[in-house]
C-alpha cells in the first residue's frame, strides 16, 4: 500500500514538472510576441517617440519559481462590480474564484475576475483577468501594478505563471484607461517575474 502511494505522488510530481517545463517554455514565447506586439505600431500602445526608439521590453530573468500551482476555489453567487480604473471608466467584472498557492513557504491568495463585456464574445467566453500589485511596484516594476491574463483550467490545480505578467497599457501611455488593481490582490512578496517598468 505505501509502495502504491509513493508511486502515485511520484508520478504527479512529475506530471507537474513537465507542467512546468511546458509553462516555462511558453513564459519565452509569450515575452517574445508582446515584444513583437510592442514593435508593431497597429498594436503598440507606446507613445511615437517611444516607439521610434523602441528595442525591447525589460523583462525579469524568466524563473520557474514564479510558476506556481495554485489550489482553485471557485466563488458563487458573486456579484457584479464595477472595476475602478485610471480614469472614469468603470467597466464591469465579477469574482471567478481565488487562487491559493505558496512561494517560500509562505501561503499567499488572488482573486481572479471574469470580464462581463468579454464574455459577450465566444473567442474570450473562457478568459480570466488577474491584476497583481507587489512590493516591486514603483521600484522594478510599474508602480500601477501588472496584469496576468488566464484562461479557465480544468480540476481545482491550476497553474500561474507570473513570468507572463505585463503592464497596463497606461504604463506607457496616458491616452488608455486601464483597471486599478484590487486592493486585496496586493501581495506581500517581491514577485521578480515578468515585465519591469518602462520608464524611471
Amino acid at each position: 500500500m505505501k509502495k502504491c502511494f509513493a508511486l502515485a505522488l511520484l508520478f504527479n510530481v512529475l506530471v507537474f514538472q513537465a507542467q512546468e517545463e511546458t509553462v516555462a517554455q511558453t513564459s519565452q514565447e509569450f515575452q517574445d510576441q508582446l515584444n513583437r506586439d510592442y514593435a508593431d505600431k497597429a498594436k503598440s500602445p507606446l507613445t511615437d517617440g517611444d516607439f521610434k526608439t523602441f528595442k525591447s521590453l525589460d523583462f525579469f530573468p524568466i524563473n520557474k519559481k514564479f510558476i506556481v500551482e495554485a489550489q482553485f476555489i471557485r466563488t458563487k453567487r458573486e456579484k457584479v462590480f464595477e472595476m475602478k480604473t485610471s480614469t472614469a471608466r468603470l467597466p464591469q467584472y465579477k469574482k471567478y474564484g481565488e487562487l491559493h498557492f505558496k512561494i517560500d513557504g509562505v501561503n499567499y491568495k488572488l482573486n481572479v475576475y471574469q470580464s462581463m463585456d468579454l464574455i459577450k464574445m465566444a473567442k474570450y467566453k473562457n478568459h480570466l483577468f488577474l491584476p497583481f500589485s507587489d512590493t516591486t511596484c514603483g521600484k522594478e516594476s510599474y508602480i500601477g501594478g501588472r496584469y496576468i491574463d488566464m484562461e479557465i483550467q480544468k480540476g481545482k490545480t491550476w497553474i500561474i505563471d507570473f513570468n507572463k505578467a505585463y503592464n497596463p497599457y497606461c504604463a506607457y501611455n496616458y491616452k488608455y484607461s486601464c483597471p486599478i488593481v484590487p486592493l486585496e490582490n496586493d501581495l506581500e512578496l517581491a514577485v521578480l517575474a515578468g515585465v519591469k517598468k518602462f520608464h524611471d
